[in-house]
């Protein structure tokens, strides 16, 4: 009876902080707009009410970095943005513009990781070569909903809004394989993981493809098929995107494979698939997944955060996570813009603008599932702090640094931030923001003989 006891109150005590949760959701929708003027950011909300909830606050979720509820909530919400981000993001549809995404995503990510690990490496005694490459690929991956006036402010040039978004929307993807690398082989330098940490990671990636072929590709063809001869509903379709998406994820690791690889190669097959004509019904699992994204700020701010005012200060990865946000970023997107004759403040607000979010926050928790005895907490301080800072950072200087810099472009007259005349428009592209985007470019008119949108005319 005891156990039982003990049992109901600790189900007790979750539901009352998932109830206070509720009720922080409810106030931030209602007052959301208001508080993006203020300059305040859904993920600044939840944080902090994560915080205040958490272990280290009023102590109303009672849950740990290892509990499986926390683990499997942070994992479903990354595969179904991955899945529902690489069904609707393409770079071919840039066509004659892809160069700037191109260069961020293939140039510009595996320099940062590079960077990110020779400092990582440099900066912490014992930190071994694997470790010190997953700190940074952990770090590298963006998430423009942190900066979202970045991306939605019209005085912004839309070639830069754009590739900003596109880099967004597929940069966690392309690191989702090198985290599972550098895991397994933190996992075998430090003597807790097999020894053939390259086969097992190559066999994860291997059936991860598998999964998404069967799942992305064929699943795809086969509700394309049933679309067209008018056996589905509008319902049936969203509801069939969604269980596609978690297929994927499920699929994969049940035999074997990473889930999040198979999540966005499948969306990617799936968008070929279907040719991208069901980007409709794919916004119920972008909307799924921007919901259950407010719940993973909160736990980052409940946990990580919380974790971190448990420790004693620890002054390196604060300088880490600083020169993170700047040098490791914007070095790295400036040596890739070299040839595009971009002005300085546009290569500096591009680089400037590359916050770390829910990517960051859920490949720090699969880390931890294999290093927790043996370098994790030096890994959680220094993702913890690097993703707390952005959050802030980020947050706060997105609407003012737009403003600024798309007033500046706007007076520059002819410049290569605009897109060249007669190029077609892209739809933004945004990872957690997608909704606001989405209405925002039905709202925004385009001009093939200038190739200029409203997004690069002056503010009014």
């Amino acid at each position: 009876m005891g156990v039982r006891n003990q049992v109901r109150r600790g189900e007790g005590d979750l539901m009352g902080g998932l109830t206070a949760l509720a009720v922080v959701v409810v106030a931030y929708t209602l007052v959301a707009s208001k508080l993006d003027r203020w300059w305040i950011t859904g993920p600044m909300v939840f944080v902090a009410a994560g915080a205040i909830l958490g272990p280290g606050g009023l102590d109303v979720l009672p849950l740990s970095l290892t509990n499986e509820t926390v683990v499997t909530i942070t994992e479903l919400t990354l595969a179904l943005l991955l899945f529902s981000d690489a069904s609707t993001v393409r770079l071919q549809d840039v066509e004659g513009d892809a160069g700037l995404p191109r260069r961020l995503l293939f140039a510009g990510l595996p320099l940062t990781i590079l960077a990110g690990a020779l400092l990582a490496y440099l900066m912490f005694p014992g930190v071994g070569w694997a470790a010190a490459a997953l700190i940074a690929a952990i770090l590298a991956p963006t998430d423009a909903a942190l900066g979202l006036a970045v991306v939605t402010n019209k005085a912004v040039p839309v070639r830069i809004r754009r590739a900003l978004n596109v880099e967004s929307g597929l940069n966690d993807g392309i690191a989702t394989p090198l985290v599972t690398l550098f895991i397994a082989a933190a996992a075998a330098e430090e003597s807790i993981g097999d020894k053939a940490w390259g086969l097992e990671a190559l066999k994860q990636i291997g059936l991860a493809i598998v999964a998404a072929v069967v799942v992305g590709y064929i699943g795809g063809k086969l509700l394309a098929f049933a679309r067209e001869r008018g056996w589905t509903s509008g319902v049936s379709e969203q509801i069939a995107i969604l269980a596609l998406a978690l297929l994927a994820y499920e699929g994969a690791v049940a035999i074997g494979g990473n889930g999040f690889i198979a999540g966005f190669a499948g969306g990617i097959l799936f968008g070929a698939a279907t040719r991208g004509r069901l980007e409709e019904p794919v916004q119920f699992t972008e909307t799924l997944g921007l919901s259950a994204s407010f719940l993973v700020w909160s736990l980052f701010g409940a946990l990580f955060v919380g974790e971190l005012l448990t420790h004693d200060l620890s002054v390196r990865p604060i300088v880490y996570a600083v020169l993170s946000l700047t040098v490791i970023r914007m070095v790295p997107v400036a040596l890739v813009l070299i040839g595009t004759h971009l002005r300085p403040a546009t290569v500096a607000f591009m680089g400037w603008f590359g916050p770390r979010g829910l990517a960051s926050v859920v490949f720090t928790l699969l880390a931890l599932q294999e290093i927790e005895h043996s370098g994790g907490g030096m890994l959680l301080q220094t993702v913890t702090w690097t993703i707390l800072l952005s959050v802030v950072l980020h947050g706060i200087s997105a609407p003012p640094l737009a403003a600024r810099y798309g007033a500046s472009i706007a007076k520059a007259g002819n410049i290569p931030e605009k897109a060249p005349a007669g190029e077609p428009r892209v739809r933004l592209h945004d990872l957690a923001g997608r909704h606001s985007l989405r209405g925002q470019q039905a709202r925004e008119t385009t001009s093939t003989t200038t190739g200029e949108s409203a997004a690069g005319t002056r503010p009014s």
